[in-house]
């Protein structure tokens, strides 16, 4: 790890996203998440009716806002509440709930304007699917963009189709790809969800999926650990042929490898998650995310790995 790196990851052994958002605008930026009331084509028949296997019925949006209040109202309650911990002056307007992409141009241009037109709002974040991003959307934007930066955060999961399948994806991985270039092309910030430990997935098969998006023109990543969530299909399917979930210490061992084999520019959003509790089925010790982080820490410290160590290019 060269000086440099140390200096602009903030002494830790990865590029966090709390290092860059330090480093674009000079203070510490907070997250609040907006619910825009949309649905799915993974959900209401167009690609199918159950959505993504472990999609929970909030449709991975469960700490999101409230869809019965407007736009303004979600920003001013989450400011509401976040200054209770801490001073804060500035925010990401997170679309998390669904597919937020997924609904006529004139009403996102409505709601994320009204996000990024808040004077406390310094990114735009867009939680969505590759087989929604059609002409219309990508040139709402491009004019979006050009106001304030804005990020697409897109669920891949996987790159192996097998995987994609058995949970349900709904694309192929060109669809992914396509999305990733019309993205780009018009300056968008892309990040990239990858769940670790799908049923059937070796670590070697992990890592093909961190390689495989190194490869590629995107900025962020979020990993995670496969949750089991109450209510989801994929709940049933534990229920009825239990697979490999890993336990703390083989979770972070792999998160490990997959941090030291990222590209070293590439920011990380997330290395863990946090499942409802009253939801979560398994592994239930992922409920303790600072516990998870800290050990995470101490690991990657004590085998002195860091970000892009193992990377080749």
């Amino acid at each position: 790890m060269t000086q440099s790196q140390q200096n602009r990851w903030g002494g830790r052994r990865y590029y966090s996203l709390d290092s860059c958002l330090r480093e674009a605008f000079g203070e510490k930026v907070y997250k609040i998440t907006l619910n825009g009331g949309m649905s799915c084509p993974n959900r209401d028949g167009q690609l199918g009716t159950g959505g993504c296997i472990f999609c929970s019925s909030m449709g991975s949006g469960d700490f999101a806002g409230d869809a019965a209040l407007s736009i303004p109202e979600q920003l001013a309650r989450g400011k509401k509440e976040l200054p209770e911990k801490r001073p804060v002056h500035s925010y990401i307007a997170y679309f998390q709930a669904f597919t937020n992409t997924y609904a006529p141009v004139s009403y996102l241009e409505k709601i994320f304007m009204e996000a990024i037109q808040d004077p406390d709002v310094k990114v735009l974040s867009i939680a969505t699917r590759p087989d929604c991003l059609a002409g219309d959307v990508l040139e709402l934007l491009e004019r979006l963009n050009r106001i304030k930066p804005v990020w697409v955060e897109l669920g891949l999961q996987t790159v192996h189709e097998e995987s994609a399948r058995f949970i349900r994806r709904g694309y192929r991985l060109e669809t992914f790809d396509k999305a990733v270039s019309g993205l780009r092309r018009i300056g968008v910030t892309v990040i990239v969800h990858v769940i670790l430990f799908l049923p059937g997935e070796t670590e070697e098969m992990m890592l093909e999926t961190v390689g495989y998006l190194n490869r590629r023109d995107i900025q962020g990543i979020k990993l995670q650990l496969l949750h089991v969530l109450v209510g989801t299909d994929l709940a049933g399917f534990y229920r009825d042929h239990p697979f490999h979930v890993p336990d703390m210490e083989e979770y972070i061992r792999v998160l490990g490898r997959c941090i030291s084999h990222l590209r070293p520019d590439m920011v990380i959003h997330r290395l863990t998650g946090d499942g409802p509790k009253d939801l979560l089925i398994a592994p239930l010790w992922t409920g303790a995310k600072r516990t998870v982080l800290n050990r995470m820490h101490q690991y990657l410290k004590e085998n002195d790995i860091w970000q892009g160590k193992e990377y080749h290019g």
